[in-house]
C-alpha cells in the first residue's frame, strides 16, 4: 500500500512538475513550451489537471464497486486534496499572472463574468471539503462528513460549467468532461435507485402475505 500511494503522490505532482520546469525554462530562455500565451497556458492547464482530479476523484467509488477492492478508497482523500491544490494554483496563478496583483478586481471579475463566478464558487466549497479531509475531522463530523462531502458533486458541475464557458469556439473538449461527469453521476443515481427498490421490495412482500 506505501508503493501505491507513493506512485499515486508521484502521478499528481508529475503535471505540476513539468509545468514548473517549463515555466523555468521560459523565464530563462523563453522557449519553455507554453506558446504564445504562456500565462494563459499555465492557467489553462492548472485548472484542467484541477478538473481531471475533481473526476478521477468521483471515479474512485464506481471502481471499488466494479472491482470489489475496498482499498481504492484509500485513495480517495489523497486525490481529493490534489483536486483542490491544483484548484488553489489555478485561482493564484489568475490572481498574480493575469490580474498582476489588481486582486481587488476579482470581485468586479466575478460579477461580471460568469465562468468566474462558477469556477470561483467551485474553489469556495472545496475549502470545506479539504479542511475536513482528516481522520480527526471524520471522527468528530460522523455522519454529517458524508453529508458534506456530497457538496463534491455540485464541485464537480460548476468546475465543468467553468470550463465549457470559458471556451468561446470548440466545446469538443469541455463536452468530453461533460459526458464523463454524466456517467458518474448517473451511475451513482441508478444505484441509489435500485438499492431504493431492493429495499422496499420485502416490504412490498410482507403487505401481499397480510391476510
Amino acid at each position: 500500500m506505501i508503493a501505491a500511494k507513493a506512485l499515486v503522490h508521484a502521478l499528481a505532482l508529475t503535471p505540476a512538475a513539468i509545468l514548473a520546469w517549463q515555466i523555468r525554462e521560459e523565464w530563462l530562455t523563453g522557449s519553455g513550451g507554453l506558446g504564445a500565451d504562456p500565462v494563459a497556458e499555465i492557467e489553462h492547464r492548472l485548472g484542467l489537471w484541477a478538473l481531471r482530479l475533481l473526476l478521477i476523484t468521483l471515479a474512485v467509488t464506481p471502481l471499488r464497486q466494479l472491482t470489489g477492492q475496498a482499498a481504492l478508497l484509500r485513495f480517495r482523500r489523497m486525490l481529493g486534496l490534489y483536486a483542490f491544490a491544483y484548484a488553489t494554483l489555478h485561482l493564484l496563478a489568475y490572481l498574480v499572472l493575469d490580474l498582476r496583483g489588481y486582486w481587488t478586481q476579482i470581485f468586479e471579475e466575478i460579477v461580471k463574468r460568469p465562468y468566474i463566478t462558477v469556477g470561483f464558487l467551485a474553489w469556495l466549497l472545496l475549502i470545506p471539503l479539504a479542511a475536513t479531509s482528516t481522520t480527526a475531522a471524520i471522527r468528530w463530523l460522523g455522519r454529517n462528513w458524508g453529508r458534506l462531502h456530497k457538496a463534491i458533486y455540485a464541485i464537480a458541475v460548476l468546475a465543468v460549467l467553468h470550463f465549457w464557458w470559458l471556451v468561446k469556439s470548440d466545446i469538443r473538449e469541455p463536452l468530453l468532461y461533460a459526458a464523463i461527469l454524466a456517467v458518474l453521476l448517473g451511475w451513482r443515481l441508478v444505484r441509489r435507485l435500485r438499492n431504493a427498490v431492493r429495499a422496499r421490495a420485502p416490504q412490498a412482500r410482507r403487505h401481499q402475505r397480510a391476510p
